[in-house]
């Protein structure tokens, strides 16, 4: 069988403005047992690892299997962190094994009148059978930010 060679890129920003401290949001993020609590909820998936490393350098993984589907896993690595300020990671994701996509994503948080406003940015590459993905990936990190609303509520 042979496998058609394709990538593609993607990018997206999302913003989100919460009623809440800056430090609020950022524990939600820096803070293990917080990002437990709200990090892939509501999916429909079955967790089978979890890393958290929060520090320049530290790693993350969350692996889930879906109940009707495929294995997911996803591998971070923290490559800038200004406390209060932003977090930049690489990270890669798999489905099934097969290496899917590579992206850089920047987390910015800045004060607000009234709370904080929380910036996402994310350049992708998606890799073969995975080329059109881009737009599944800006609907998943929208359904996290979704679980962190619910979560800072």
């Amino acid at each position: 069988m042979t496998i058609e060679r394709r990538l593609a890129r993607a990018e997206f920003t999302l913003t989100r403005d919460y009623p809440v401290p800056v430090a609020r949001v950022w524990d939600s993020f820096a803070d293990e047992q917080q990002k437990l609590s709200w990090w892939g909820a509501g999916d429909a998936a079955e967790p089978t690892e979890w890393a958290f490393d929060f520090r320049v350098g530290g790693r993350d993984i969350a692996e889930a299997e879906f109940h009707d589907g495929p294995l997911s896993r996803y591998e971070a690595v923290y490559t800038d962190i200004v406390e209060h300020n932003r977090i930049v990671t690489t990270y890669e994701m798999w489905l099934d094994g097969v290496h899917m996509s590579t992206s850089l994503a920047a987390l910015e948080f800045d004060p607000i009148p009234g709370g904080t406003r929380f910036t996402h940015s994310e350049h992708g590459i998606f890799l073969d059978r995975f080329w059109a993905d881009g737009p599944n990936r800006e609907m998943g990190t929208r359904g996290l930010l979704d679980a962190l609303d619910a979560y800072l509520a």
